[in-house]
């Protein structure tokens, strides 16, 4: 009996420092996705500096974005391979430097003034967030039981919104707020963003992380392949009609503002307002996170795609405050898309998690082509009518909730 005690009290105290660790974990890969939730809405900041800048039109602003996610496709593959080796945690450090090592290149990109210069530090700054996707977006989905994934993942990004929230106050402030359009403005941002990154990459090099022997395996399973696996597929294609619909929407609001029939506000003004779409993004993140403990997550996917395409079709067709506070809202219907969706899409897979996270991140290439075929539209019939591009990527959305995601 005395035995008997002894091995529950040591399976109680091994199961309550299981949880602590991975507490501290959580912890730990929330504060990453603040980091790049931060740094990739800056794109939205920089857009209009750029073109204003370089005196660009909206289809070449968009090449920003072009080669921003234009990384998540070509790296995206080689992120899952480099994981399969090193593992999660040394992803993570490596994924840090590299982002560094791109906010670095601002500097060199904006003494020269060359916009190529510009385009290629995005790409590198993105290849590094896109490992750090990769690594991430699993490894907290498996930080604890599967049927609360999709919760869990949606709190992680709460932190993620957080920085896209407090990005485009800073950035207005330190880069839209300038008196001239000059380069050089973005120089000291990106330099202290680059410092805090490699700080970040130091710590995480030191920290115990828990090891997930489920998915971080180096086992090929045999006979099997990601392209077997519908929901991986159709999820990887939602993951690109739902980035692609985000991105397009946070990249054109500052313009979209500025226009004399929406709000007619100065572009600092309106920089400042994109915070809105991201907050609002942060706010439906904490909500889904609690309400997907009750709801299930195809359902609730569904219902946010569809008030996501009623509030495009209403901004698209109207003007002033409604049409600027319908875009915004937007934002809300968006928060829970991206873990869910992940969650769906991976769900299952095992041993294979990494190779199935990295066709998902694969997905994430949406933001760079959807925000460019919008830019072709908005050049063309006018950038409010450019909204139904991204209108379209939420139907599909909503109907991979219904019929392309298992519901086994």
């Amino acid at each position: 009996m005395a035995s008997s005690n002894t091995d529950s009290s040591a399976t109680t105290a091994a199961s309550g420092q299981q949880k602590e660790t991975q507490t501290f974990a959580f912890i730990a890969m929330t504060c990453l996705f603040f980091f790049w939730g931060f740094i990739t809405v800056l794109n939205d900041i920089l857009i209009p500096f750029l073109k204003e800048s370089f005196d660009l039109n909206y289809t070449q602003a968009m090449l920003v974005q072009f080669c921003f996610f234009g990384a998540y496709f070509i790296v995206s593959p080689f992120a899952g391979r480099l994981i399969d080796k090193v593992g999660f945690q040394m992803g993570i450090v490596i994924g840090l430097l590299t982002t560094a090592f791109g906010c670095i290149l601002f500097y060199p990109s904006a003494d020269l003034h060359i916009y190529a210069l510009f385009l290629f530090a995005f790409f590198v700054l993105a290849s590094g967030i896109t490992i750090l996707q990769v690594a991430a977006n699993p490894y907290v989905a498996a930080l604890g039981p599967e049927k609360t994934a999709a919760s869990r993942l949606n709190l992680a990004q709460a932190a993620n919104s957080l920085g896209t929230t407090v990005g485009p106050f800073v950035g207005s402030m330190l880069i839209l707020g300038v008196v001239a359009a000059d380069a050089s403005a973005v120089q000291m941002p990106y330099l202290m963003i680059a410092a805090v990154l490699i700080a970040a990459a130091l710590l995480f090099r030191g920290i115990k992380l828990p090891k997930l022997a489920h998915v971080e395996t180096n086992d090929d399973v045999s006979g099997d392949s990601v392209w077997n696996h519908r929901s991986l597929v159709l999820g990887a294609l939602a993951i690109f009609m739902y980035v692609g619909g985000e991105v397009s929407i946070g990249s054109f609001l500052v313009n979209y503002f500025a226009e004399s029939s929406i709000a007619g506000m100065e572009i600092a003004e309106a920089g400042e307002m994109v915070a809105y779409y991201w907050g609002a993004a942060m706010v439906g993140r904490l909500v889904g996170a609690a309400l997907m403990n009750f709801i299930a997550s195809t359902k609730y996917l569904a219902v946010n795609a569809l008030i996501a395409i009623v509030m495009i079709i209403v901004s698209m067709n109207t003007s002033g405050n409604v049409a600027m506070w319908s875009i915004l809202a937007v934002g809300f219907f968006n928060s829970i898309m991206f873990p869910t969706i992940f969650t769906l899409a991976v769900k299952g897979l095992g041993a294979m998690t990494s190779k199935g996270s990295g066709l998902v991140c694969q997905g994430i290439v949406g933001g760079a082509l959807v925000p460019l075929i919008q830019g072709v539209a908005a050049d063309s019939i006018g950038i409010q009518l450019s909204f139904i591009v991204p209108m379209m990527c939420y139907i599909y959305i909503g109907w991979y909730a219904l019929k392309g995601a298992d519901q086994t």
